[in-house]
């Protein structure tokens, strides 16, 4: 079961002419980011870079919601482009552009042309931890082990 969360959602003018993000499927989980790059200057990422691509968007999330920033699995399984801080984190009262640190982990240079597909935004709800500082932690079968602990 999913739900509908109104997020109010403005382009920026060098984000004019580009769609709006959008699903492209009536169950996809995230909206599909444009690269807002100057059609007649594509950007070029070369392989091992890595280089912040406009979107040319602002949102206004309600309280208790973010919008994660993820890879496109096309790009990474093609191209070996990904998200670099994936999954990016847009917090409910951030009102600047929405931009997509996008890292190329190909052998090729990947131009990324203005309108092109570039990451996804799923918006999610929020839960935030009231911490409670103790002097012990309840025991586990597992207790302490980490990385690779529980099996390979």
């Amino acid at each position: 079961m999913s739900i509908t969360v109104k997020v109010d959602i403005r382009q920026l003018p060098h984000g004019e002419g580009l769609a709006l993000p959008a699903y492209q499927s009536a169950d996809a989980a995230g909206l599909d980011l444009l690269a807002a790059v100057p059609a007649e200057a594509p950007l070029i990422l070369p392989p091992g870079k890595y280089a912040m691509v406009p979107t040319g968007l602002t949102i206004a999330l309600p309280r208790g919601y973010e919008a994660q920033v993820r890879p496109r699995s096309g790009l990474a399984a093609k191209h070996g482009v990904t998200v670099l801080n994936s999954p990016g984190t847009v917090d409910a009262d951030y009102r600047g552009e929405i931009n997509v640190l996008l890292v190329n982990h190909g052998d090729a240079p990947f131009p990324i042309k203005r309108g092109e597909r570039i990451a996804q935004m799923v918006i999610a709800p929020v839960v935030q931890a009231h911490l409670v500082a103790v002097s012990s932690l309840s025991e586990t079968d597992r207790g302490s082990g980490g990385f690779g602990s529980t099996g390979r």
